[in-house]
């Protein structure tokens, strides 16, 4: 479990794609403090185990599956990507309770600047879209933020100088794909109230040529 508060970017420093999938190392530097072989950390919204580590570096196994439904599949030596250890629960949690566990691929729509702030609109999947509420809180990219307005197909967010400086926000442009996580509470409060009958069952996935594509199937 996570907070979606960005400890570092760190760096891919290799890539070794291979028919199992692919095992990304990646450079760091704050969350090698503590980090064991087998715990999780958090790399671009996505909960990963690390499986190997230096001074300077460790490693994750991404499956097949995992490249094909979050945007870690585009990632190349040199990419820069945020990093967060699984939190602590005897600490203060300035996020929200992020699972690590990606719901959807957005795109960002639009970017400009207003005041200090950089506003980004980011087109979502229908399933991310229908938890998101404005002042609610959504993760992007494994980033913990505050959703200001919600759109039939997007929701927009201010990014702050800081979130800005210090994540992979501060370098995405119009077009950029990025990783969404809906709000861990809304996905209990509908399973609830679909349990009850007081809302509509989840509709059951279309098996489509469409559908394959996106999981890599086809």
């Amino acid at each position: 479990m996570f907070s979606g508060i960005v400890e570092e970017m760190g760096a891919v420093s290799v890539l070794n794609r291979s028919l199992a999938g692919t095992r990304l190392t990646i450079i760091a530097s704050t969350v090698m403090g503590d980090l064991t072989i087998g715990a999780s950390v958090s790399v671009n919204g996505v909960c990963l185990t690390a499986v190997a580590r230096t001074d300077h570096d460790f490693s994750v196994d991404v499956s097949p599956e995992t490249l094909n439904i979050t945007t870690l599949g585009s990632l190349t030596s040199g990419s820069p990507v945020n990093l967060e250890r699984a939190m602590k629960l005897n600490e203060r949690i300035g996020g929200h309770m992020v699972s690590g566990h990606v719901d959807g691929v957005g795109v960002i729509r639009s970017r400009h600047q207003d005041g200090n702030a950089v506003i980004l609109e980011i087109e979502a999947p229908k399933d991310v879209l229908r938890l998101c509420v404005g002042k609610g809180s959504i993760t992007v990219d494994g980033i913990s933020l505050t959703i200001n307005d919600v759109t039939d197909r997007s929701f927009v967010v201010a990014i702050i100088p800081h979130t800005a400086k210090v994540t992979t926000l501060g370098l995405k442009q119009v077009g950029d794909q990025v990783n969404l996580e809906s709000d861990l509470i809304g996905k209990y409060v509908e399973r609830l109230l679909q349990e009850r009958g007081l809302l509509p069952p989840k509709p059951t996935p279309v098996i489509d040529k469409d559908y394959l594509q996106r999981r890599g199937l086809l």
